[in-house]
């Protein structure tokens, strides 16, 4: 069953629960004035019974006396020997006196409905008004017939107009459910559901599927492009590799001097195909894992990078300046992110001056002593496998500072990239929510 069926069908159901319940408190109303007029009428009457002298009746008794507009009440007395006087013109039936007397009671006499009030008296005898139901009874029939008319039709009216109802309201729910079973059967998320912003619940999913879709639509991409980036700049080493692993397989053919040459040429591409899967193993690792934030010493995980760096780049010269710094952040993510930046840095470096790294209120600047960056890439530095000019003669896969830019993203912060007034590239990453080291002790 549908949803838009099961929508209409619950408000039919409700309509005609509240329509059956109205009904039901009408009938009983309606019941309650018709018997309460009747009960008022014999109990009048009971008031002038009570002082009648019963012990001169004999045989039929009189009728009681009427106004112009008061029903026929029948009158019946119970002597105490047990014989029986009915009024004269009344019905040819003994009715039987309820127990206990004193009140008002419904009895049945020869099919037909009473409404009786018996009352005995101290000197033994028993008197009985009666009247009929059978018109009350005919009456609550014919509006019970028609009180239930009216709920099933208030159902049906219900139903058709929840039909309706549904239809218009169900109609953005319909399309964004033809939204997503296209998508699902295409693939196709450049779909968008052109739907008015109304500020209710469906406008908003409306608004929150279009959301979804452009973000999917932006990380499918993303992953396109990066594999396209990444089959290309794998295709170069691994033909290199191969053209050089077949040359060596003719072995005879070669020099000792040129086998080596070759060996080396071999070593070097691994490396650098080992560097490139490392950063692409490093960038989806960064994807998916958002970081664990703790308190970080910013100027110590600096520090410790920087020792690094040194280590594995004999000649390296860093100038320091590390301000006790505190933020939120992941020590190991940190540290790579400054890490590249320093193996950037001393790749243009050049050989003369020494690479300076500064930390202060929760930020990191890089600067290097080189030509800087071309002002044509300063727009790119940051994009992965993105390579300028000067650099595609140099070893590195273009995702350093892509990874850089995706660890600063991860912790809320900003990376830029700029050149020196006096030469040079600064590359500052910008930490948020930088506390001084002695708030968090």
């Amino acid at each position: 069953m549908t949803f838009r069926r099961r929508l209409m069908l619950a408000s039919a159901g409700a309509v005609a629960v509240a329509v059956a319940v109205a009904s039901l408190v009408v009938w009983f109303a309606v019941r309650r004035e018709l018997r309460g007029q009747v009960d008022e009428s014999l109990l009048r009457r009971a008031a002038f019974v009570e002082h009648l002298p019963f012990g001169t009746f004999q045989g039929e008794l009189p009728q009681l006396p009427l106004g112009p507009d008061d029903p026929f009440v029948f009158f019946q007395v119970t002597t105490p020997g047990g014989r029986v006087f009915g009024t004269r013109g009344g019905p040819d039936v003994v009715i039987p006196i309820p127990e206990p007397t004193g009140g008002l009671d419904d009895v049945r006499a020869a099919g037909v409905h009473y409404r009786v009030y018996a009352e005995q008296l101290p000197n033994g005898f028993t008197f009985l008004l009666a009247r009929p139901l059978t018109e009350v009874d005919q009456t609550l029939g014919r509006l019970g017939v028609f009180l239930l008319l009216v709920t099933a039709g208030g159902a049906a009216l219900a139903a058709g107009l929840g039909l309706g109802v549904m239809r218009a309201s169900a109609g953005p729910v319909t399309r964004l459910t033809e939204a997503t079973e296209h998508v699902a059967e295409t693939g196709d998320l450049s779909l968008r559901i052109d739907e008015a912003d109304t500020g209710d619940e469906i406008g908003r999913l409306a608004s929150s599927f279009n959301a979804m879709l452009g973000a999917l639509e932006v990380s499918v991409a993303t992953q396109r492009q990066l594999v396209a980036d990444a089959s290309h700049e794998l295709r170069t080493p691994i033909t290199s590799i191969r053209t050089n692993l077949e040359v060596l397989a003719r072995g005879a053919e070669l020099e000792p001097l040129e086998r080596e040459h070759l060996m080396r040429d071999v070593q070097t591409q691994l490396e650098e195909l080992t560097e490139i899967v490392n950063d692409l193993v490093e960038l989806a690792r960064g994807e998916e894992q958002a970081p664990e934030l703790v308190d970080v010493r910013l100027d110590e995980v600096v520090a410790d990078a920087v020792e690094r760096a040194e280590r594995r780049t004999p000649g390296l010269r860093v100038a320091t300046e590390l301000e006790p710094s505190v933020i939120r952040g992941d020590g190991s993510r940190i540290s790579r992110a400054v890490g590249n930046l320093l193996d950037n840095a001393a790749k243009w470096n050049g050989s003369e001056g020494s690479v300076e790294i500064r930390v202060a209120g929760g930020s990191v600047e890089v600067r290097d002593q080189g030509a800087g960056f071309a002002e044509e890439d300063l727009p790119y530095v940051f994009d992965r496998f993105y390579r300028s000019a000067a650099a595609r003669g140099l070893p590195g896969s273009g995702l350093g500072l892509a990874i850089v830019r995706q660890i600063a993203d991860a912790h809320g912060g900003v990376v830029t990239a700029a050149n020196a007034h006096d030469g040079g590239a600064v590359v500052r990453i910008a930490f948020p929510a930088a506390e001084p080291p002695g708030a968090t002790d």
